[in-house]
């Protein structure tokens, strides 16, 4: 998948480790599996290859969030994205969209 990035700090969290926003601060170990997460949908070449990992715990959202869909980073964090198809078979790619890095629970 092609991985998109919404917001400056989820991206500067994925390529540096840290983020030079004060808002969004992460311990080393959540950020580490942040990076271990984004890179498994690096790895996808479409959503369904999300399916058999058990451990990301993949879902479409619902609610006010219907749009969206989300992996777990561990039990307290997770990843929410947006994907869309773009092409056509057989040459098509995914393109996900990262919009958050939420805590689960809040």
């Amino acid at each position: 998948m092609i991985i998109e990035f919404d917001k400056e700090y989820l991206q500067e969290l994925y390529e540096e480790g840290k983020t030079k926003s004060k808002k969004h601060r992460f311990q080393k170990g959540v950020i580490k599996q942040y990076v271990n997460a984004i890179n498994k949908l690096k790895n996808a070449n479409c959503i369904e290859d999300l399916f058999p990992l058990k451990s990301l715990n993949y879902e479409k959202l619902s609610g006010n969030k219907k749009a969206l869909e989300s992996i777990k980073v561990n039990d307290q964090y997770r990843i929410e994205f947006y994907s869309r198809v773009e092409g056509e078979d057989p040459h098509y790619i995914t393109i996900c969209a990262i919009t958050e890095l939420s805590n689960h629970y809040k």
